[in-house]
């Protein structure tokens, strides 16, 4: 027997879950649908949400030839088989899972008749087609994203399950639909498959919440290592402490620490430590060296102690990105050719090298650029904090000395 997930898909638009900006009164999918006219798309989001189901609906409400194909599993001879059968019937869909992963001998087979209408391609993916899928594939399909579900959208799903044939004489009530929403985090697919599970697993087919506690109690998010979910939560947890937004930032942590990927915060704290906050907390560097230490030599679950206290202090912390701003200034410089000769009073064994230490305060107005820059300024000083405040009064005294050569 088929699962639940499967015996549930739509058979036409109108029960489709979710997704309102592309389905419904005067919505693009909708009256395509209506037109009886259906273009190469390709469907992303995230696992769960409904592409397959949405690819279906559409075939089956038209009553178009569709034959699914999978980039990954499916060899070059599989797609020749159906490249034939499209000439047989003088068109054909082809629904393509995974169509990020569509090599070059499988694009070239399919680009010729993509352009001549022969094949209609509906592909999906969970990875951003603007990034990952081959821009001649690209170019010749329509693109929609699928948005996530809420509760509420997955909660309409498993009250129609429960009412229909495939589960007969299940009792459940509205606390019990409910965990489990809160529990499949947006993945309707993994929503059902709960249910199911539970349904089996009792003797009376009735559904409690301690019944499907038993089963799994933790919730289910997207975030796949190698996928564009991950990079998503990682740009969201350097982007919250940034921010100084400290909530926000210890959910992205606890999403990473879920995903045991502690050399990706280790990074990322390490860069915040230098590129965000810099010269504003100077000792945040060192700090963050010493708590990855600490996590390596603890592992989790207690590393996730030290990585929060960290965490919050990065957050709270004073900002300045005037290191980096001043950094790249000057490459900027040299890779527009701004450059020039070192002065001569500072190359190697110069005789003419006045040495700082030994004149009052160790310093001796001396240049140090070459000629052509000599005036250039790439460090501009921020007063988000008393230590580069402190460090701005010696910058602008020191400058001030310098015009007055």
């Amino acid at each position: 027997m088929e699962p639940l997930a499967i015996l549930m898909r739509p058979t036409n638009t109108k029960e489709i879950i979710g997704q309102k900006h592309l389905f419904g009164k005067d919505k693009i999918l909708t009256n395509l649908v209506k037109n009886k006219k259906i273009f190469s798309m390709i469907l992303y989001g995230k696992p769960g949400i409904g592409k397959t189901s949405v690819a279906m609906a559409i075939v089956n409400e038209l009553g178009l030839k569709y034959r699914m194909l999978n980039a990954t599993i499916n060899n070059k001879k599989d797609f020749d088989i159906v490249i034939e059968e499209a000439k047989m019937f003088k068109g054909l869909i082809i629904v393509m899972d995974e169509i990020h992963r569509l090599n070059k001998d499988k694009q070239d087979l399919l680009l010729p008749h993509l352009e001549s209408g022969l094949i209609t391609l509906i592909g999906m993916t969970t990875s951003n087609p603007y990034h990952k899928i081959n821009p001649a594939i690209r170019s010749r399909c329509q693109i929609f994203e699928l948005k996530e579900l809420t509760d509420e959208d997955i909660i309409t799903g498993l009250k129609r399950a429960s009412k229909s044939s495939f589960l007969p004489n299940i009792k459940i009530d509205n606390k019990a639909i409910r965990l489990i929403a809160n529990l499949s985090g947006g993945d309707l697919r993994y929503a059902y498959n709960l249910l199911e599970v539970a349904y089996y697993s009792t003797s009376d087919y009735k559904v409690t919440e301690d019944i499907v506690k038993a089963i799994n109690s933790k919730p289910v998010f997207f975030h796949d290592k190698n996928d564009d979910g991950h990079y998503d939560v990682i740009s969201a947890f350097q982007k919250s402490i940034r921010g100084s937004d400290v909530d926000a930032a210890l959910y992205y942590l606890g999403r990473l620490i879920e995903a045991e990927d502690l050399d990706i915060i280790y990074r990322r704290m390490s860069v915040i430590a230098y590129e965000d906050i810099g010269l504003a907390n100077p000792s945040m560097g060192p700090r963050v060296d010493a708590v990855i230490n600490t996590c390596e030599r603890l592992g989790l679950p207690e590393a996730r102690i030290p990585l929060a206290v960290m965490v919050i202090d990065l957050a709270l912390s004073p900002k300045s990105n005037s290191a980096i701003t001043a950094i790249d200034k000057a490459l900027a410089d040299i890779e527009k050719g701004n450059t020039g000769n070192v002065p001569n009073h500072i190359k190697t064994n110069a005789p003419d090298y006045k040495y700082p230490h030994n004149y009052p305060h160790a310093y001796v107005k001396q240049q140090y650029l070459p000629d052509n820059i000599k005036n250039h300024r790439y460090y501009e000083p921020k007063v988000t904090s008393k230590y580069e405040t402190n460090l701005k009064g010696i910058y602008d005294k020191l400058n001030n000395l310098k015009e007055k050569e």
